[in-house]
């Protein structure tokens, strides 16, 4: 089975429906619905989405679309070996080198996201999902 980190942007693309990244988001996650695909995410992404989440909806709204997004996903850990690794990283944007570690420390070579920009400096192979879509 394939199996893929996703960054917190196409999450939220996802639960948002942010036009026009939502389609394919939702190809992505129905993938992994299906169960063709293993879908996984930092533990930070999750705190990161409940805040976005937040500041748009109200709480019961905002957990219950998390509730939702959870049944798609694997969590996985954030721990101090991954903040140690994020600090020491020469990635310019912190959040995409603790994403980039939770992938790495966790077996996961590939990372799903729209920012691939964000990764030219890491050893991962970083794709935008249109992309990873069409390679599978």
């Amino acid at each position: 089975m394939i199996k893929a980190f996703v960054d917190t942007n196409v999450c939220l693309d996802l639960i948002c429906a942010r036009k026009p990244f939502n389609a394919a988001a939702e190809k992505l996650f129905s993938l992994a619905d299906k169960g063709k695909i293993k879908l996984f995410v930092s533990a930070l992404s999750f705190a990161n989405l409940e805040y976005i989440l937040h500041s748009q909806y109200k709480m019961e709204e905002a957990r219950h679309a998390l509730a939702r997004f959870k049944v798609l996903i694997t969590v996985v850990s954030l721990d101090d070996k991954i903040i140690e690794l994020a600090i020491g990283s020469e990635l310019p944007d912190f959040e995409d080198a603790v994403q980039f570690y939770s992938a790495t420390q966790h077996g996961l070579n590939v990372i799903i996201t729209r920012e691939v920009r964000g990764y030219q400096k890491a050893d991962i192979q970083a794709i935008n999902p249109e992309g990873f879509i069409a390679s599978i």
